[in-house]
């Protein structure tokens, strides 16, 4: 098993949402978060006074999926992510040793 992590652009949420339920990806976990990379920020004015936003809003998506699919869903996150432009974000995978359904004791695959 696989945890891919995703970090996108906040208005991307709903269309990469709609292609990975049409890949059968039944969880994902959505956090709203902050941060910057090559981006570094951007100034905003605010009544007249402009401020430095060091911090843009994103969105990490937490996906568990079994290897076979793993590389598919990060194309699929990657192609409906991006936009081109700077700040599209990064996709992270990460091996996963063990999951357990709480509800039912169901572990790894059987838990997905």
């Amino acid at each position: 098993m696989k945890l891919i992590m995703a970090v996108i652009k906040p208005f991307k949420l709903d269309s990469v949402r709609e292609a990975l339920t049409g890949m059968d990806v039944e969880g994902m976990t959505v956090t709203e978060v902050k941060g910057y990379g090559r981006q570094k920020g951007h100034t905003e004015i605010y009544r007249g006074t402009e401020y430095a936003v060091n911090f843009l809003p994103k969105i990490k998506l937490e996906i568990v999926v079994n290897d076979a699919l793993a590389e598919q869903v990060v194309e699929t996150i990657s192609q409906t992510a991006k936009t081109g432009q700077i700040g599209d974000g990064k996709i992270f995978v990460y091996p996963v040793e063990q999951a357990v359904r709480i509800r039912t004791g169901e572990t790894d695959a059987d838990a997905l």
